[in-house]
Formats: C-alpha cells, structure tokens, sequence
C-alpha cells in the first residue's frame, strides 16, 4: 500500500481536516457494522481534532451510541491527572457527547501490576480496530512505542507494559499487531520539531526499531507544512 498524505497549512487547518475524514470513517463503519470502534490517541496534537468532532455539524453527523472508544496508549497516572490520556480525551470529547459510559474502555494504566492490566485491556480488544488514530513523537515513536523498545519486537500479545524516556516513565501501550490488523489508520503531526521524525517514517530506510512510526506509514497522515518540511515531494 501507498501511504496518503494530506497537507494542511497550519495545525488549526489540519485539525479541522482531520475531524472531517474521522467523521466520515467513523460513521461509515457504524453504517457498515452497526458499530464503530475507534481507538484514540493522546498528546496535544489531536485534541483540536477531537474538540473539532465534539461541535457541530460532525457531532451530529456520528452515531455516538454506536461508537466504542478505546485508547491506544497510557501513562501510569490516575484518570484525573494531567498527563493522562483518558483525561485529555474526556475534556476534548467524550465530556461532550453524551456517549454511553459502557462504550468508553479506559485503559487502567494506574495500577501496580500493569503486565494483569495490559491483559485485561487486550482481552476486551476487538480482532480488529476500525479506526486507529496515531501520533508521531519527534523522536518518531507512537503510541508508547518508542525507539528500541522490545515492545516493537511482539507478535503475540497485544497490550503490553513500556517505558518512555520522558516521564511518565511507565507506560500501557498497543504493540505491532494491533496496528497492523487495524481497518483504518490516520496518523496527526504538527509542527517543526516532529520534520524530521515524519520524513524517516515515510520516505527513510530505517526499520520500526529505530522509527516506530513506520508502522503506520500505510495510513492517511494528516501533517502541517512544518511537519511536512522534510519531505522532498
């Protein structure tokens, strides 16, 4: 597969584009399956396009009570915290919908035994996600894959522990398989720090060990022009 690439001119203007393609996913899968399940990504730079798909006219445009939402990654923080996922998204999205509460996985990262909850969580997994949203680190890592970590060498289970280099050291994070099944794939970037992490993951020779991101490179990637500055096309 060819990865596609769309540019936009500026975060806000990649946002609002990448809102648009996941309202359209999303309902497209509920329309075909009767449900949708959408994994999330955290970070600053998908909320814009998550608070961009809590307004109108995409909010009304989703079946949201056929929509089950997932999380790709997670820091060791209880829900409430500041670095955690769960919290960004909810403030981002979920707190606007109204989306049943049994439709949100939250991924229980804030846990002593994280190897009993990153069971838990792929247990609840389905086969295969129908939307998987992804970011890129400026070091190229995704979800909680990072550089070198030996969760990029798993092929049999599909949650797993990490470590990240920057605190919240401790990780949950999706591995290899679970992107590679996913249906559909959208990866966001923005900005000059992640150039350079984007142009290795779509146009470099290096492997997943060294850019994890290149485990998405056949998705729909949503960039700025400062994200796609060290592309040469």
């Amino acid at each position: 597969m060819v990865h596609q690439r769309i540019v936009a001119d500026d975060g806000a203007a990649m946002a609002r584009l990448a809102a648009e393609w996941l309202a359209d996913e999303v309902r497209l899968s509920a329309t075909l399956r009767e449900t949708c399940a959408l994994c999330l990504a955290g970070g600053s730079t998908p909320r814009p396009a998550y608070e961009a798909l809590a307004q109108p006219p995409l909010k009304a445009a989703i079946p949201w009570d056929r929509v089950r939402i997932f999380f790709g990654d997670e820091r060791a923080v209880p829900p409430d915290h500041p670095d955690s996922n769960f919290r960004m998204v909810s403030k981002a999205l979920l707190s606007r919908l109204g989306i049943p509460a049994n439709n949100v996985h939250r991924m229980e990262a804030d846990t002593d035994d994280l190897e009993r909850a990153a069971d838990r969580y792929a247990a609840g997994l389905p086969e295969a996600l129908d939307v998987l949203v992804l970011g890129v680190g400026p070091d190229g890592h995704t979800a909680s894959l990072f550089p070198g970590s030996p969760a990029l060498g798993e092929r049999t289970r599909r949650v797993v522990p990490a470590r990240s280099p920057k605190p919240p050291e401790r990780r949950l994070t999706i591995t290899p398989p679970v992107i590679a099944a996913a249906r559909r794939i959208v990866v966001l970037a923005a900005g000059q720090d992640k150039a350079g992490a984007v142009a290795r993951a779509l146009r470099g020779v290096g492997t997943p060990d060294e850019v994890p991101a290149r485990l998405a490179r056949d998705g729909v990637w949503f960039l700025d022009r400062a994200a796609a500055s060290g592309l040469r096309d």
